[in-house]
């Protein structure tokens, strides 16, 4: 099916689409990389806080750079401590733990959010903890009256785990990024943000024990600390554009009214865009998004190359960061329309 779509997208095509979507040599390619937004890397003014950073040894808490950082965040997030973690999982395993403390304890949580899908069982295989996964609203947010029974249940029984956490994704990636609805977090409880525990003195002190023997302490942390730093002086600014790079492109992909690709600029809220894909595999439509091809540059005179990775069987993810401008959001959408111009008879 694919091999006759392409070939009457382009007269005359005989060759397999592997040869005929290789990259031609000599030509100069534009590379917009929308996979995720941990391929941003650090600016003349990250480097730079990095070079110049005063350092100490944070694991034993004497880093001033580190607690520049942690303090910083801590108002950021109205909390009354912070802990810098070298991963958002090992944060994430430090929260479960810090709350979870003994073995055998039940955390409920939704069945598509990072913690339970993407970070190999975690609490189950190192912390002990039983995780009780339950259906994911179209917002990622939690049914609360399933919510409601599901604690219940372990409440006082002899043949039931504890319910000891309860875990909520904000913002949700699976769900496309989306914002849980402050009205409905004040019903639940918060989740860790970024590489930051954040919680009360109490919880934090148990954090740094934890860290500690998960491997996570650090020495001369505030090298990292300090380009952190930056980021979070830069966070609003930076966001802010990321945000409207996203919804510039899902309005465009939008427009084109193609019946392959489908997106809703109502539900895109952050810098993630969900594109469902219908009538070909994500990975192929991810392929020939990143492949140059002879009648791309015969068009245009030059080629761009859109990297990405399917997310689901029906979907592709695309990311915006800091290292993508407007003008890259410009030219992903062109090539967007370049390929499902190509997939469509």
């Amino acid at each position: 099916m694919l091999r006759s779509l392409a070939r009457a997208a382009v007269p005359g095509l005989r060759v397999p689409w592997a040869q005929w979507s290789r990259n031609w040599a000599g030509v100069p390619a534009h590379v917009v990389d929308l996979r995720s937004d941990t391929v941003t890397r650090p600016g003349p003014a990250m480097r730079r806080a990095m070079a110049e950073a005063v350092v100490g040894d944070d694991d034993y808490g004497e880093d001033p750079t580190v607690h520049e950082l942690q303090e910083t965040a801590a108002k950021m997030l109205g909390v009354e401590r912070t802990l810098f973690v070298p991963t958002n999982t090992m944060a994430n395993l430090i929260s479960v733990m810090g709350h979870c403390r003994r073995r055998g304890s039940q955390v409920l949580l939704g069945q598509e959010c990072h913690l339970h899908v993407y970070e190999q069982g975690g609490v189950a295989q190192i912390a002990g903890v039983h995780s009780h996964p339950l259906p994911d609203l179209p917002h990622g947010t939690l049914d609360l009256n399933e919510l409601e029974r599901a604690l219940t249940r372990g409440s006082g029984s002899s043949y039931h785990p504890v319910c000891e956490l309860v875990c909520l994704e904000n913002t949700h990636s699976s769900a496309g990024g989306r914002v849980l609805p402050i009205d409905y977090l004040r019903q639940g409880l918060g989740a860790p943000v970024g590489a930051l525990v954040g919680g009360s003195k109490d919880l934090i002190e148990e954090a740094w024990r934890l860290r500690k023997a998960l491997g996570g302490g650090m020495r001369q942390a505030g090298v990292l600390a300090a380009a952190a730093l930056v980021g979070l002086a830069e966070a609003e600014e930076v966001l802010l554009r990321d945000h409207e790079n996203a919804q510039r492109f899902a309005k465009g992909l939008q427009d084109l009214a193609s019946p392959i690709c489908s997106v809703d600029p109502a539900t895109v809220e952050t810098n993630m865009v969900l594109v469902r894909v219908a009538g070909l595999p994500p990975s192929e439509l991810c392929q020939r998004l990143q492949a140059v091809s002879a009648e791309e540059v015969a068009r245009t005179g030059r080629a761009v190359r859109v990297l990405l990775f399917p997310w689901t069987e029906r979907s592709v993810r695309t990311m915006w960061h800091r290292d993508v401008s407007a003008q890259d959001t410009e030219l992903a959408l062109r090539k967007w329309e370049f390929v499902l111009r190509q997939l469509t008879p």
